[in-house]
């Protein structure tokens, strides 16, 4: 790959387990503090709801401005953000009302530094390599939510202020590397901002099938294939696991979405994008299903590597597609559309579980979860053929 892109990986890397970094160390120091979990709920609450209110605003500011310098300015900012929770916390400032703002600030950041980011890499690379170059990008992603978590709470272990300094040097440090990262400059017709402007990513999503079918499906399958938010009561109440034992199944659909998004980097995806793509979702259901009946420790941990796995065969076919069959100028906001349908499926996922979980029981949640995962795949094979007939990222 492109020095740019290595510049662009890394500093996703940094940028991505910074965060992670900092969610764990806000979210502990938030229930020290006060000792009440509804604090600790408005915590996600305040990093949730910048992403739904800027979703318009942000999409259009990637297809406005450079996007690389939105990103930098994200990760400066973010950057600040842990040297005020550093500061704050050696002053004994730092109470309820500064985390939550510093929350609020970050998961402004990250809404803004999402969809730029995402709509920067296809400016990055050749188009013939965009696959492996998203592929390389996931595992980004996924090696922070591997690393990040974990050296997140064995630096708050020693103290919070070891967190939030190592967080703004990477941050500082992404930023950096952001800004050194060298392009060829795209002319983009720029749309005077308008209320139509501003929703033409949504008119674009809505009329091109192809991506409304990609963008969806991950929408719904993922709400219904959420049963990784059941996994302390699956390693208390059903395998019989310590803590040691939630931290492996926590870390294994990371690991196996690790390893595939490596594989495809090395061995894209040459054709028979539609039907891999709903394979890997039937698959996805079906270790699905299999966690949710299994009572051997072993066996749930191979399921949840094969859930991670098949999910990223997915992400990288509806990554490459919306990004290949999207004009440059329209990246920023069809990703902040994406981005929002990806957040919403993930938080709504795991309220999904939780509420089924408590209406019928843990096991028979997670095997209809993925049981419904299944259904969804095959009624989106009906409801957009496209979608499932198509063999090349070419194709429209």
């Amino acid at each position: 790959m492109e020095p740019s892109f290595t510049n662009y990986w890394v500093s996703r890397i940094l940028s991505s387990t910074s965060f992670q970094m900092l969610s764990v160390a806000i979210g502990w120091q938030m229930y020290s503090l006060t000792h009440d979990a509804f604090s600790l709920g408005f915590v996600g609450l305040a990093q949730f709801i910048p992403m739904v209110l800027l979703t318009l605003v942000v999409g259009h500011a990637a297809d406005r401005f450079d996007r690389r310098k939105i990103v930098f300015l994200c990760q400066i900012t973010e950057g600040a953000i842990a040297a005020l929770l550093l500061f704050g916390n050696i002053s004994g400032w730092l109470g309820r009302e500064q985390i939550l703002l510093a929350a609020a600030v970050i998961g402004a950041c990250r809404a803004f530094e999402g969809p730029s980011s995402s709509a920067l890499l296809p400016q990055l690379v050749p188009q013939a390599v965009i696959q492996q170059a998203i592929a390389w990008s996931t595992s980004a992603g996924q090696a922070a939510q591997i690393l990040g978590p974990s050296l997140g709470g064995v630096l708050f272990s020693i103290g919070p202020n070891f967190v939030y300094a190592i967080a703004t040097i990477a941050l500082l440090i992404a930023g950096f590397l952001t800004i050194l990262i060298r392009m060829e400059k795209s002319v983009r017709k720029l749309e005077p901002v308008s209320m139509r402007s501003l929703l033409s990513g949504l008119v674009f999503v809505y009329r091109h099938p192809v991506i409304l079918g990609t963008i969806s499906l991950d929408l719904f399958a993922v709400l219904l294939g959420g049963a990784t938010a059941l996994l302390p009561i699956f390693a208390q109440d059903i395998l019989h696991t310590g803590p040691w034992g939630l931290g492996l199944m926590r870390t294994a659909p990371a690991i196996g979405a690790l390893l595939m998004s490596i594989i495809f980097a090395y061995f894209p995806l040459k054709k028979a994008f539609g039907p891999t793509l709903f394979g890997a979702l039937a698959v996805f259901g079906i270790a699905t299903m299999v966690f949710a009946l299994s009572t051997n420790l072993m066996i749930s941990l191979i399921a949840l590597l094969m859930i991670g796995a098949s999910d990223v065969i997915s992400v990288v076919i509806r990554s490459s597609l919306v990004q290949l069959q999207t004009p440059d100028e329209m990246r920023g906001r069809v990703n902040a559309v994406n981005s929002l349908f990806i957040g919403t499926s993930n938080q709504l996922g795991e309220f999904e579980s939780g509420m089924v979980a408590g209406l019928i029981g843990t096991v028979p949640a997670a095997f209809i979860g993925g049981l419904g995962t299944i259904v969804v795949a095959c009624l989106w094979m009906y409801l957009f053929p496209s979608l499932r007939k198509i063999r090349s990222l070419s194709e429209g």
